[in-house]
């Protein structure tokens, strides 16, 4: 007698379905048609569409107008459910003149169904873009990476649900910046990485929804920094800058402001200083700093204190100076708990020569200093701070850049310090990526 072996999944309501059939490539979920008569024609109604370049192998000039006509019915076929998200994803094929694929009327479909976010990835996409993109009110989500074209912000734009909205790769003209983003009503995340600019004088961000914005401008010649940044966004929480100093900064008051990622840069066409102090004083509100950079750009005698920070990472490419440098910035964070140091040391520092007064924090707060990529030049910044830091309960080190006999050496001299600080804290070592010493406790006894 013939067993018949029960299809558990396809007993699932409709709406299930759809969703497992979403996580799957669109290749694969057309494929699950043949499974039974109920899946024939479950594909065409998922809510997620994402093509990729994976879609144009196999493709011969003979298959290819079929494909057309797959994707023309999946997207334009009347009573479809409206979708969540529509991503295209290649850099060449999608926009192979060879093809002549309806990009354009594709991305019009989409809209035309009430799609909530838009991902697209592609060569001479500013030339693909319909004028339909920056009027739909059902976008929640749009990811644009233009690889180097220009994005052409019609006069017309208004995006009213837009959440989300992220460019990279792009060229924006004039002032199309600031009229995009004062037609997004409800932006709260804000992206423009790698981008440039031209035919502009002042990259101006005015959201009082805003809540996370990223700056990582492309600098691939003078004249893109030769403008003024402002900000004008008091409900802001997460702040990203990675850049070289911009001609001015007007930055509004962040009370809100919580974490920021600053990474910065002089460019020789401009006088930075005091440009790169307005900048740090304008997110002096927050409570978890990343600080990145490769000279003294901006001087701590101008900075204001950070009452609120508590976590501060500091990256510096190494110049002369930047022990005392750091201290300083020490004494601006009174209240600072975590400390995060990476950089690469050499032996022209000299922390036993400060003659400086030791920051509050270090005498008060400081209870945990992370060092990355230590070396033993390292060594007297170590007893700076086993010396200082009063209240600290542990200490990390890496030592993943150094030989074997560099980390045994190391080692030795790090439980020379210990034992002479006498103090009770957390030691971990790491010696690779893989955590091998994993602690020393209570001054130098190995657990």
């Amino acid at each position: 007698m013939a067993m018949c072996v029960e299809d558990g999944i396809s007993s699932f309501p409709d709406h299930i379905l759809f969703h497992i059939l979403s996580f799957l490539p669109i290749k694969e979920a057309v494929r699950t048609s043949f499974i039974s008569t109920k899946w024939r024609y479950l594909f065409a109604s998922i809510s997620t569409i994402k093509f990729d370049g994976y879609l144009m192998r196999g493709l011969t000039d003979r298959n290819v107008d079929s494909f057309k006509n797959f994707v023309d019915r999946l997207l334009k076929f009347p009573d479809q459910v409206s979708l969540d998200c529509f991503r295209l994803n290649d850099i060449v094929s999608w926009n192979d003149k060879d093809h002549n694929f309806d990009v354009s009327g594709w991305i019009c479909a989409a809209l035309c169904r009430g799609v909530k976010e838009i991902d697209l990835d592609l060569k001479n996409l500013g030339d693909t873009l319909p004028a339909l993109l920056f009027t739909c009110h059902s976008l929640v989500t749009l990811k644009l990476d233009a690889v180097g074209s220009e994005i052409k912000v019609p006069s017309d734009v208004c995006l009213g649900n837009l959440k989300t909205l992220q460019l990279r790769n792009s060229v924006l003209f004039g002032d199309s910046i600031h009229r995009l983003i004062s037609n997004c009503h409800v932006l709260e995340d804000l992206a423009f990485i790698e981008c440039g600019f031209d035919n502009i004088s002042e990259v101006n961000i005015q959201s009082p929804s805003l809540k996370r914005l990223v700056l990582e401008f492309d600098v691939t010649e003078g004249r893109y920094f030769n403008f003024v940044v402002v900000i004008n966004a008091p409900n802001l929480v997460y702040f990203q800058y990675h850049a070289a100093v911009a001609k001015s900064y007007t930055l509004s008051t962040m009370k809100s402001l919580e974490k920021a990622d600053i990474s910065i840069y002089q460019f020789d066409s401009i006088d930075c200083e005091t440009s790169a102090t307005h900048l740090i004083q304008g997110i002096c509100n927050v409570w978890s700093l990343s600080l990145t950079i490769d000279e003294v750009i901006f001087r701590t005698s101008r900075l204001p204190i950070f009452h609120n920070l508590i976590e501060f990472k500091y990256l510096g490419v190494g110049f002369n100076g930047r022990e005392t440098w750091l201290v300083e910035f020490l004494h601006c964070v009174p209240n600072l708990k975590t400390l995060t140091l990476n950089f690469p040391d050499d032996a022209g520092t000299r922390w036993k020569a400060l003659r400086m007064k030791v920051p509050s924090c270090l005498s008060f707060h400081l209870k945990e200093i992370e060092i990355s990529y230590f070396d033993t030049h390292m060594i007297e910044m170590v007893s700076y701070f086993l010396d200082n830091a009063m209240v600290l309960e542990k200490l990390i080190i890496s030592m993943a850049a150094l030989t074997w006999r560099q980390k045994c050496e190391a080692q030795n001299k790090l439980l020379q310090l210990l034992k002479r600080s006498k103090k009770s804290l957390i030691v971990i070592l790491y010696y690779c990526f893989i955590l091998w010493l994993e602690l020393i406790s209570v001054w130098f006894g190995f657990v």
